[in-house]
């Protein structure tokens, strides 16, 4: 829906900023990669999970919907760099897709108070970022048919300890940044 009344366009612009910030942001945390055999790790799990947390569940989705369109239309912004569809029908696929539904779950979360400690935030990004394995792992396991032993291996075990990680920095910068930008205003 276009904004009809004044407040609403500058909502309707603050979004499109923040959604091409967002997607910005993805780009260069896939630019940080650590080359494995099926699918890189990459800083995007967490880059997703914050965007999730700060944007909400609309907005946070929508950026994710847009990172992988402009993926699609070939814009070298995945792990790679890569950009096309080859990404999106590949061993990070399930991966890939499986931001839009992490960005959303921890949004709807922080929207729920759970951004409001580090350790609730801590585990809104959890969760999150077991929607981003659970979707590569069934895209590699049935997907491309690597069966769930060999999926488990390569797409599960390598990521567990950095998105424990992950999660530690996400939950602890959150709030950091959210009193910076309080203090500023």
């Amino acid at each position: 829906m276009w904004p009809t009344r004044p407040g609403e366009t500058v909502g309707a612009v603050r979004a499109v900023v923040l959604v091409g910030l967002g997607t910005a942001l993805m780009a260069l945390s896939a630019k940080v990669s650590l080359p494995l055999p099926y699918v890189p790790m990459t800083l995007q799990t967490l880059v997703v999970l914050m965007i999730g947390a700060a944007y909400g569940w609309r907005l946070g989705s929508a950026t994710m919907i847009a990172y992988l369109a402009e993926g699609a239309l070939g814009a070298p912004v995945f792990a790679g760099p890569v950009g096309g569809i080859a990404p999106l029908v590949g061993p990070t696929a399930g991966y890939l897709f499986g931001f839009i539904a992490a960005a959303f779950v921890t949004g709807w979360l922080a929207e729920r108070g759970w951004d409001r400690s580090v350790a609730l935030l801590f585990a809104a990004m959890a969760v999150g970022h077991i929607v981003i394995l659970a979707a590569g792992f069934g895209w590699l396991a049935f997907g491309l048919g690597l069966g769930v032993a060999k999926a488990w291996q390569v797409g599960i075990v390598p990521f567990v300890a950095a998105s424990l990680v992950k999660n530690a920095l996400g939950a602890t910068l959150m709030p950091a940044a959210r009193r910076l930008i309080e203090r500023r205003r």
